[in-house]
């Protein structure tokens, strides 16, 4: 984590120790020359520094500020504290990440400086704190769920045995998992918690509650507990907790959306949206990559589009996922359009499958590689959606239309496989004169491959937000990455000194 720093004439209001270091001061210091003091009286500075001590209800800790010398209402240690914590709503806690190009800071460092003008001159230096803190969009919201987040942290609400992995659903009676069940949800759901039943019979009161459960959480509203349900139902509340707290500190200084048409891709939300000037065009469900294939954040621009792809397996997935297929029937894998290929004397040449003694292989020494030929089996689809990037990431059709209807969709290797490739395709070439809906089915129907370039390339953001704000409404998915954990990390870690905001004293 880098803490930015400001330089110069009076604008030279510099977060201080405590604010940069995030260590808390341990006695008080005296000003150095030159540095800008706060004007406020010192009643007004008392109720600065008990604003201070609030600042866990904005997702941040008073102890990284200085919180003993605080309490002490010392005027140094408060002022002290104040540039810590406006540096830190003005500019965000967590600035960089190593991997997450995804976090869109705004690079104004005049913003800072201003605040520092404005506190430094407040009557009522808290009020510029309170501002600060709510100026960006979602804020009061989520600030709401936070306390209520931390409410339900101190007594917990229990967890949901897992059993033997069986789908708890309406009918089904279990004297273990539906009291457990039934506790769990009253103690999230005021209407549930109204009249919660009793009994270890599934009734259709308690399918209720799962549905709003459920629809909260971003699954599928079946009122039936498989899997993603009950991981949702066994996220601790202090995780719940952490997540908001990395949504209000990503909202600070946050980059605006682009105004022209651009591509969004919010994985833990296994969603894709088209959007011009903040008008949404459309939007799909997506499969995104597992935990153990994430896929990652990327910010670049679709530039074209290609028909009937064929698919070079990469080695990995040759490796892991194709190598156990072919020990079982390697036939199996030749009708699906797989070709297995050899480098030999310089030359590549085609292998016969049933050839080859696949029990003898070893993953790690993976001799062959594989390329699936295009076709209604192939595992792209019948369309590619190509976005110059490192990691080879794209968007794609894909085979495996149920999929879709799975509550968690991070199944992929790491690519973006669409809902509706074709209402994509029409858009995207809506700038590309003589396409429509025939013409792009004629080329389908062809079986050729076809690479078209887009005239009006779009850019495109993979980004990884497990919060979302609909109006006063709050929308938490998993943290399927555990990048919101890493996130909450970073947050308490120390940053570079800088040079204190001081009180007049």
């Amino acid at each position: 984590m880098e803490r930015r720093l400001l330089l110069g004439g009076l604008a030279a209001l510099i977060a201080g120790p405590a604010a940069a270091t995030n260590r808390p001061v341990m006695a008080p210091m005296a000003p150095p020359e030159g540095t800008r003091t706060l004007t406020a009286s010192p009643e007004a500075l008392r109720r600065l520094g008990e604003r201070l001590l609030r600042l866990d209800e904005d997702g941040l800790n008073p102890g990284w500020y200085g919180l003993d010398a605080v309490r002490a209402q010392d005027p140094y240690a408060v002022a002290n504290a104040a540039a810590g914590a406006l540096t830190d709503l003005v500019q965000g806690r967590v600035t960089q990440l190593p991997g997450r190009v995804d976090l869109r800071r705004s690079a104004d460092p005049a913003a800072l400086a201003t605040w520092f003008e404005r506190i430094a001159a407040a009557e009522e230096p808290a009020a510029v704190i309170d501002a600060a803190a709510h100026r960006a969009p979602g804020t009061l919201p989520l600030k709401s769920a936070l306390a209520a987040a931390r409410l339900r942290a101190e007594t917990g609400w229990g967890s949901v045995p897992r059993g033997n992995g069986r789908v708890l659903e309406t009918g089904r009676s279990d004297a273990v998992r539906v009291p457990a069940l039934r506790a769990r949800l009253a103690a999230t759901d005021p209407v549930f918690a109204a009249d919660p039943g009793d009994g270890d019979l599934f009734d259709a009161k308690l399918a209720d509650a799962v549905r709003r459960f459920q629809a909260q959480a971003g699954l599928e509203a079946d009122g039936r507990v498989g899997g993603g349900t009950m991981a949702a139902l066994n996220r601790t509340p202090q995780e719940l907790v952490d997540q908001l707290r990395v949504a209000l500190d990503m909202r600070r200084a946050e980059a605006p959306a682009p105004r022209e048409r651009h591509v969004d891709v919010n994985i833990p939300d296994f969603r894709l949206a088209v959007i011009e000037e903040g008008r949404t065009l459309m939007d799909m469900v997506v499969i995104v990559g597992r935990a153990d294939r994430a896929t990652p954040m990327i910010t670049t621009r679709l530039t074209s589009v290609q028909f009937n792809p064929p698919w070079g397996v990469p080695q990995r997935n040759a490796a892991q996922d194709l190598l156990p297929r072919l020990r079982r029937d390697p036939q199996a894998v030749a009708q699906r359009g797989f070709r297995i290929f050899q480098r030999v004397a310089g030359e590549t040449v085609e292998v016969d499958p049933m050839s080859v003694d696949w029990h003898a292989i070893r993953p790690d020494r993976f001799p062959y590689f594989i390329r699936q030929d295009a076709g209604d089996a192939n595992a792209l689809g019948r369309l590619k959606f190509i976005m110059p990037n490192r990691d080879d990431i794209f968007l794609h059709d894909t085979p495996d239309r149920h999929l879709f209807r799975m509550t968690d969709r991070a199944f992929s290797s790491g690519c973006i496989r669409l809902e509706r490739p074709m209402d994509l395709l029409l858009l995207l070439l809506s700038g590309n004169g003589g396409w429509d809906q025939a013409r792009a089915d004629r080329v389908l129907d062809s079986r050729q491959t076809i690479v078209i370039a887009l005239r009006r390339t779009l850019p495109i953001r993979l980004h990884y937000d497990t919060v979302m704000v609909r109006g006063n409404e709050v929308r938490i998915r998993q943290d399927i990455y555990g990048l919101d954990a890493a996130y909450a990390r970073a947050m308490a870690a120390p940053a570079r000194d800088g040079v204190p905001l001081a009180s007049r004293g």
